[in-house]
């Protein structure tokens, strides 16, 4: 098997992580868990209390529940907006991402030469690399806070746990961070090698 053939198909598999990664810090977006809390009141049901970064919710064990948006931007504390911000940069990244490595892979023969094909699919790891490093300090500064206020003792509010969307969100995270990394380095490394050879070749005056 040569080497492109082996590039190629680790491309598709890079292409296919990448893809999975990015649905899944889509899927993050409309999951209203990201904490949870639990309270047990003297009658028989119970409450359990979620948000996300867009709204509050409440349910109970009837099965009723009621969801409240956020009334104020403006009101909001920084971090909050800080997350929103660097989970939809990570979406769009991600997005182009993905024509850019669409247009550049081996197996899709739609660029141009080699050297073109090389470094439209690095820039396409690069969208993606940097994508899901902003999405994963996102989501690890907003599970790093409910773990502050958790185990804070001065803390007075209600305690909260880290729900199911933070955990989602890493786990796209670091999908888009090791299939960008893998394009990165193999494309970067195919459309530098192949300059150098190119720079190697010409006359010396």
């Amino acid at each position: 098997m040569s080497y492109r053939t082996v590039v190629m198909y680790m491309e598709i598999v890079c292409f296919i992580i990448c893809v999975t990664g990015w649905i899944l810090v889509c899927s993050t977006m409309p999951t209203e868990i990201w904490t949870w809390s639990e309270v047990d009141s003297i009658v028989l049901t119970t409450s359990n209390y979620f948000s996300n970064l867009w709204k509050d919710c409440i349910s109970d064990s009837t099965g009723v529940s009621d969801c409240k948006g956020i009334p104020s931007m403006l009101a909001l504390n920084w971090d909050i907006h800080m997350c929103r911000a660097l989970i939809i940069i990570s979406i769009i990244l991600s997005f182009f991402g993905s024509i850019l490595v669409l247009v550049g892979m081996k197996c899709t023969k739609i660029g141009g030469t080699e050297i073109i094909n090389a470094r439209v699919t690095f820039a396409g790891g690069m969208n993606y690399l940097i994508g899901g490093l902003c999405s994963m300090v996102a989501f690890s500064y907003y599970g790093n806070k409910i773990r502050a206020e958790f185990q804070d003792p001065n803390f007075k509010p209600q305690r909260f746990e880290i729900g199911v969307g933070v955990f989602i969100g890493w786990g796209g995270s670091t999908l888009l961070v090791a299939g960008g990394l893998v394009y990165s380095i193999f494309a970067g490394k195919e459309g530098c090698h192949s300059s150098s050879e190119r720079l190697s070749h010409l006359p010396v005056p």
